[in-house]
């Protein structure tokens, strides 16, 4: 599960892409420290027990606001954080 979300987090930093939270677009780097802090809080209180658990519940939409988050590549159309994330789950999880 580690693994995993530690693949998620990388696959994000290498994407270039840009993530909106809350009506602002933010880089790569930011929403990485954004759902870290997330993502550190839920394991410090035993809610991340598999990497589907971490998207639905860090990466998916605001704790505060309940806004949807979203993700916008180069070259892509816009589409929700947790399509994006489930994506790249999928891939991680087909590599040998």
């Amino acid at each position: 599960m580690q693994r995993e979300i530690a693949g998620l987090f990388a696959a994000l930093d290498r994407s270039g892409c840009q993530f909106r939270r809350n009506g602002r677009w933010y880089g790569a780097t930011r929403a990485h420290a954004h759902l870290q802090r997330k993502y550190d809080y839920l394991v410090a209180h035993a809610r991340v027990p598999d990497a589907e658990t971490f998207i639905t519940l860090a990466a998916t939409r605001s704790s505060l606001s309940g806004r949807a988050y979203a993700v916008r590549c180069a070259g892509a159309a816009e589409v929700p954080s947790a399509t994006w994330f489930r994506r790249e789950l999928a891939r991680l999880r087909a590599r040998p």
